[in-house]
């Protein structure tokens, strides 16, 4: 049983939050193929004017290109709508897959919740 505990996938989770009109997702677990429909719903800001939002990594275990997919699509989309998207504090290993792809160069990444809000 521990066994296959072990090889399941965190479940991962998001919650939504608005600061100075900010959308803050703050998401634990895992992201990957298996795991990102509540990411990607979280994320769909289309329609919305200027959407400002901050994804808190602190909690993200792993991500695979899956979630760099995702965010950026979500990333694409905010700033065609003339807002923007900010990446806080990714954990040891989420930050090496963003520096190894790039992404840390197209999308903001801020050591803390608190730098994202105010940078």
């Amino acid at each position: 049983m521990d066994a296959e505990k072990a090889q399941q996938p965190r479940r991962l989770t998001v919650v939504a939050a608005a600061t100075d009109g900010i959308r803050v997702l703050t998401v634990a677990g895992d992201i990957d193929h298996d795991t990102i429909g509540p990411l990607r719903q979280a994320l769909d800001v289309s329609g919305l004017p200027r959407p400002r939002i901050v994804v808190d990594m602190r909690q993200v275990t792993f991500m695979d290109s899956t979630g760099l997919n995702v965010l950026i699509g979500a990333y694409k989309t905010a700033t065609a709508a003339g807002g923007w998207l900010r990446l806080a504090a990714p954990t040891e290993n989420v930050q090496r897959l963003l520096r190894l792809v790039g992404i840390d160069t197209i999308i903001d990444c801020h050591p803390t919740l608190h730098h994202a809000l105010t940078d």
